[in-house]
């Protein structure tokens, strides 16, 4: 199972944990898989970077995991 990291600004949807597993074989299969779990956070995770075992993944809908592949969400940064 893909192990999943959530960042701070996250945790509120999860009930404060920091990672999970969820069986899963595409980022988009992950999100539904996340929201059913967590419901509200896909309009979360539509905004966030998505790091896939270390390499930033511009829409990575799309993109497959493997088994035992890190999903990181880094959340948008805003500034000027």
């Amino acid at each position: 199972m893909a192990r999943v990291f959530f960042p701070t600004s996250l945790q509120q949807l999860t009930g404060g944990l920091e990672d999970c597993e969820v069986e899963a074989s595409t980022v988009r299969e992950l999100f539904a898989k996340l929201e059913d779990r967590f419901p509200g956070i896909r309009e979360q995770l539509a905004s966030a970077a998505v790091a896939i075992d270390g390499d930033v993944v511009p829409g990575a809908l799309l993109e497959r995991l493997d088994p035992d592949s890190e999903v990181h969400f880094l959340p948008a940064i805003s500034g000027g």
